[in-house]
């Protein structure tokens, strides 16, 4: 159980406090609520380019890393298609530190030219080097490209082309900045060996006087309803043929999200998984094969990507993906199967907890959701999970007019 009170000021900020005083440390989580799903398709790349401009400096701490470092702090963050957080863990002693550097960048980012260019190259050596200059780098853009036709879930956080990034003005970025990181856009969780009260009075102190901005009204467009498999074949000099593959699942708040989760382990979570017990241990079709769900707060997908093994060809391969698919359809999970993955499940959760970051992260990200008691539910969604709603989702979701597959094939056989 992770206890928590929460706040919220005048300029609309939202605040979580989770006491731990079992440690001697704090983090500070500040969560802005804008991903690459709010991005314009034709400036893409932005929410992960802010998070490095966030670290340039504002207009009064021209080096952020320095004085964090000075009281023995350490910071980093991450973007996906939903969320942008950046969190901070120092002694809680020193925790005045951390909402005096988040405060400052929040009112008055730097905006220094010098910085944003940079930031910029920094960003475009990522790309050539996550996407263009390593094996299999480009294959999940291609997949999401492939899965989505319509919904900004169809470019990754990088950008759908790297152009934007190179293109991005300083006009650009300032009114990306004005219009999603506002005090009313962020939650704040504040966790560790702290004091309620304490928190108030610096939230108040250094957040308070920050203006809100303009609310911001997601309306993003909808995904139709795939009706038809969708195939795309590639080819690159890579060591070994893969295969990967795309079904679209309910969206993170729906009833049946936990059950697509369970229903991802049962195909693909570690080696007693069926997927790689049938078609790596048994078959020896795959070197390893995989399934997960994208955890998306809109409707997302459960992935399945495998390697072949050297000489194995596609169709092989993919009639073994089909085969474990109607296992799980036409044979009932028996009990013990169930209750594994539920075990599973639950044992990330619990392990996740132990670090105080996480317990942060974690808030931060139920909050957004609308339901901050949600990182106290989530065993017990997982618990209701039954057999038979497995089966039913795996045969209404695994099927031919809702796949698509990205066939990635080998130069170099």
């Amino acid at each position: 159980m992770i206890d928590f009170q929460n706040f919220v000021l005048d300029n609309g900020l939202k605040v979580y406090v989770h006491q731990d005083i079992t440690l001697p440390t704090a983090t500070v989580n500040l969560l802005y609520n804008v991903g690459s799903r709010d991005e314009d398709e034709n400036k893409t790349g932005f929410a992960h380019l802010f998070e490095h401009l966030m670290f340039g400096g504002s207009v009064n701490i021209p080096s952020y890393d320095e004085p964090l470092q000075l009281v023995g702090g350490e910071n980093n963050a991450f973007t996906s298609p939903d969320i942008t957080n950046y969190y901070i863990s120092l002694p809680s002693d020193n925790l005045e530190t951390a909402f005096w550097l988040e405060s400052d960048r929040m009112l008055s980012l730097s905006f220094d030219p010098k910085v944003l260019e940079v930031q910029r190259k920094v960003v475009i050596e990522e790309y050539k080097q996550q996407y263009l200059n390593q094996p299999y780098g480009d294959a999940y853009m291609k997949l999401k490209a492939l899965a989505y036709k319509v919904h900004p879930y169809r470019w990754p956080t990088i950008g759908r082309d790297i152009k934007h990034i190179e293109d991005a003005s300083m006009d650009d970025v300032k009114s990306f900045f004005h219009k999603f990181y506002v005090p009313n856009n962020a939650i704040l969780v504040v966790s560790g060996n702290v004091v309620f009260d304490d928190v108030r009075r610096l939230a108040e102190k250094w957040f308070g006087p920050i203006p809100s901005g303009e609310q911001y009204l997601r309306n993003l467009p909808q995904e139709p309803v795939q009706k038809e498999s969708r195939v795309e074949h590639v080819e690159a000099d890579v060591p070994l043929d893969a295969i990967y593959k795309a079904f679209h699942i309910p969206e993170r708040l729906h009833d049946d999200y936990y059950t697509a989760d369970l229903l991802s382990d049962v195909l693909g979570r570690g080696k007693s998984s069926r997927l790689h017990q049938e078609l790596v241990n048994k078959r020896r079709l795959f070197s390893n094969i995989s399934a997960y769900i994208s955890g998306s707060m809109d409707p997302g997908t459960l992935n399945i990507h495998g390697k072949l093994n050297k000489g194995v060809k596609m169709e092989e391969a993919e009639a073994g993906i089909q085969e474990v698919i109607r296992s799980v359809i036409e044979e009932p999970l028996e009990e013990e199967e169930l209750e594994k993955v539920k075990n599973q499940a639950e044992s990330t959760i619990v392990f996740s907890e132990m670090e105080l970051l996480n317990r942060s992260m974690n808030l931060a990200y139920a909050a957004m959701l609308g339901n901050p008691d949600l990182i106290n539910e989530e065993s017990r969604l997982i618990q209701k999970v039954e057999a038979e709603g497995i089966r039913k989702l795996a045969a209404n979701r695994l099927v031919a007019s809702n796949e698509s597959t990205l066939y990635y094939h080998s130069r170099t056989k």
